[in-house]
């Protein structure tokens, strides 16, 4: 009697449901060590599936790296941007919602961000899903300022810059988190950020506007710097 067992392969799913098993598996690995983790063989791995039929679904590892970076991004825009409450001011959802992406439990969000800028350079499809994500969430906290804006609440007119400095300041305080060197109460800066951004002077340059910036004193002539005899 031949007892010999034999190993039961992957369960057959339809195509659509064995790519996006694959695309999940991916999207945890990525979630738990960044997206260099990402590999043909590691993913296989994680979802119990031969290499090869990982290859099989998804043939350019570039395009598979950007679609699992822009899934895990998209989800927590979502998520934050569904957290906005109607019935709060501006002000208060915008700083509900900085404190919440500084809160240091979104680490794993923060180095799949950092690792997509650096690999997006090499990566061209990946650097062009990065590229569209930056803009959906500069777009979708403008349109937040322009409504604030419009009924008066604040007086942030240049919504763009404000926008842009807000996110500035979160991508960059987060990055910085990730090597244990940032500030120890980033909640208290990112309010008081959040009041420079919100609440401008209005005689105070543009910070986007290159025809707005301070002159130079090193563009000044020289007779300017000479000394007094």
């Amino acid at each position: 009697m031949n007892t010999t067992s034999r190993v039961a392969g992957p369960r057959r799913l339809p195509p659509e449901e064995r790519d996006r098993s694959i695309l999940e598996g991916a999207i945890g690995l990525a979630r738990e060590s960044g997206l260099e983790a990402l590999t043909v063989r590691a993913v296989a791995a994680r979802v119990g599936v031969t290499p090869a039929l990982v290859a099989h679904y998804r043939p350019g590892m570039d395009a598979f790296l950007a679609d699992v970076f822009g899934e895990i991004v998209a989800a927590e825009r979502d998520e934050v941007m569904a957290s906005f409450d109607p019935g709060a001011t501006a002000r208060d959802n915008l700083l509900h919602m900085t404190e919440t992406l500084l809160d240091g439990r979104r680490d794993d969000v923060t180095l799949v961000w950092v690792q997509a800028w650096a690999l997006g350079a090499r990566n061209e499809a990946l650097a062009a899903r990065v590229r569209s994500e930056m803009d959906l969430w500069q777009s979708a906290l403008e349109a937040h300022l322009a409504r604030a804006v419009a009924s008066g609440e604040i007086s942030a007119a240049r919504t763009e810059t404000a926008a842009w400095l807000l996110l500035a300041m979160i991508d960059g305080m987060n990055a910085h988190s990730l090597v244990k060197w940032a500030p120890h109460d980033r909640a208290a800066l990112a309010r008081r950020t959040l009041a420079v951004v919100l609440d401008p002077r209005d005689d105070a340059p543009d910070p986007l506007d290159p025809h707005a910036l301070r002159p130079n004193p090193f563009d000044a002539p020289a007779s300017a710097f000479s000394s007094a005899k």
